[in-house]
């Protein structure tokens, strides 16, 4: 598993409306930024994919799901995939003190 010490973006903080248009807000450029920084090089094998996500939310009201999104978008733009070659998730949600908030991920072909 690879670990990013980051606090993970919400669909919510995500994107804003702009006269009807879905824009990327700038909380997410921001993030998105600081993610592509801090991922490390991998290469994504070709074919089916099996990814599996940790994450550490400091409030326990967090919806996991509501994490995933932004970051899988991320992944695929970083690593040069498309998302829909992803066909086995695996999600887990940990509790963790406020400031110590992560997310791990880990990247395989499915067997």
């Amino acid at each position: 598993m690879h670990r990013i010490d980051i606090k993970p973006l919400t669909v919510n903080q995500a994107h804003r409306t702009v006269n009807g248009r879905i824009l990327k807000s700038s909380a997410y450029r921001g993030y998105e930024q600081t993610l592509f920084y801090l991922l490390p090089i991998k290469k994504i094998p070709k074919g089916k994919l099996f990814l599996e996500i940790k994450v550490g939310l400091s409030s326990k009201l967090s919806d996991v799901d509501n994490v995933v999104k932004p970051f899988v978008d991320i992944l695929q733009k970083k690593y040069n995939f498309n998302d829909r070659m992803i066909y086995k998730l695996h999600i887990e949600k940990t509790d963790v003190p406020k400031k110590k908030e992560f997310i791990e991920f880990k990247i395989n072909e499915l067997n």
